[in-house]
């Protein structure tokens, strides 16, 4: 399988660098440990997914013939990496989103190149409209699971473990499940004993039920902030991979993520999304359980729309200063 992942890894290179990880002084002081962030924020698209797009188009173009357009269902980042890819491909693209989608995600779809369609209330709503509209256009459906996707995406924990080889566990989100499926497929790859925690949303919370119970569950999904892994139902062969070789899932809360995304910002000067920042909140919260030991986290992506973001920072910067610290943005 690595020469499979080192071959993904030239397709995505054609395209863009590998990104940094890097440790962060005051985000060390913060967590009480070593603390490596891969930096999945500075792609071409601000965010991980660009990865398995490219990858997954790449076997496009050599396995399909006459493919007149794609469609895809997003909450944004993917379609992001598909509208990329298929315009690099010279492809149509339609993306399909649920209503109240992120507007700089839209946005961002759309100056790709994509059309941009609304249905539903929440993703998986948005994949069932994507599947028929593919099936009525006659467009090639691009799925939110695919081997080829989790190829892809797992680069970035390839240049990961390889860079930081010692690291003692990695804090991975869950959306719908090719990133830590990635992340397990690169540390198995390399032969490597790095412990590897999912994290979800308190307020998304099917994977880590449907791993509680052993089959997928559907839960509702009622996250303000972490639009990334707002998965409604698990991916059933995401499930049994995280299933099989994952140590444990952590749930964070809103609140939580968002003091996450005040703290990168304070630290690290970079911007995170909601998603982008679970991550960090489950370190914060396992501070005790993670003392001494060298862990990482990846920060997933940046595109949150900016009234968001302004509403997260603000609320961190309040929460500082009513706890009388001087780590903390000052209040306005």
């Amino acid at each position: 399988m690595l020469t499979e992942l080192e071959a993904a890894a030239q397709i995505v290179y054609r395209t863009m660098t590998p990104t940094t990880e890097q440790r962060w002084p005051l985000l060390d002081e913060r967590c009480g440990t070593a603390v490596w962030v891969k930096h999945e924020n500075h792609t071409p698209v601000g965010a991980f997914k660009l990865r398995g797009g490219l990858v997954y188009f790449e076997h496009l173009k050599h396995t399909a013939s006459n493919v007149p357009g794609v469609v895809a269902a997003t909450r944004g980042n993917h379609g992001q990496s598909i509208a990329f890819a298929a315009g690099r491909s010279h492809i149509r693209c339609a993306v399909v989103v649920p209503h109240g989608n992120s507007v700089s995600k839209n946005r961002a779809m759309q100056a790709l190149g994509a059309e941009l369609i609304e249905q539903g209330d929440d993703f998986q709503a948005a994949l069932e409209a994507a599947q028929a509209i593919a099936a009525d256009r006659g467009w090639h459906l691009v799925p939110s699971f695919h081997d080829l996707l989790v190829r892809g995406v797992a680069t970035y924990s390839l240049e990961l473990f390889r860079a930081v080889p010692d690291l003692h566990t990695l804090y991975v989100p869950i959306g719908l499940g090719s990133g830590i499926c990635g992340a397990i497929l690169a540390r198995d790859a390399l032969g490597l004993r790095t412990n590897i925690v999912g994290v979800v949303s308190a307020l998304a919370p099917a994977y880590a039920r449907s791993l509680e119970l052993g089959r997928a569950v559907s839960c509702e999904v009622t996250t303000r902030i972490a639009d990334g892994v707002a998965c409604r139902t698990p991916n059933a062969d995401a499930l049994a991979v995280i299933q099989r070789s994952v140590e444990r899932v952590v749930e964070v809360t809103d609140d939580e993520v968002e003091r996450a995304m005040g703290a990168i910002f304070d630290d690290t000067h970079n911007v995170a999304e909601g998603a982008g920042a679970v991550g960090l909140a489950a370190i914060l919260r396992e501070r005790d359980r993670i003392a001494g030991r060298r862990v990482g986290f990846v920060l997933t992506g940046a595109n949150v729309d900016s009234p968001l973001y302004i509403e997260a920072l603000t609320r961190y910067a309040a929460d500082a200063a009513s706890r009388g610290s001087n780590r903390g943005l000052t209040p306005v």
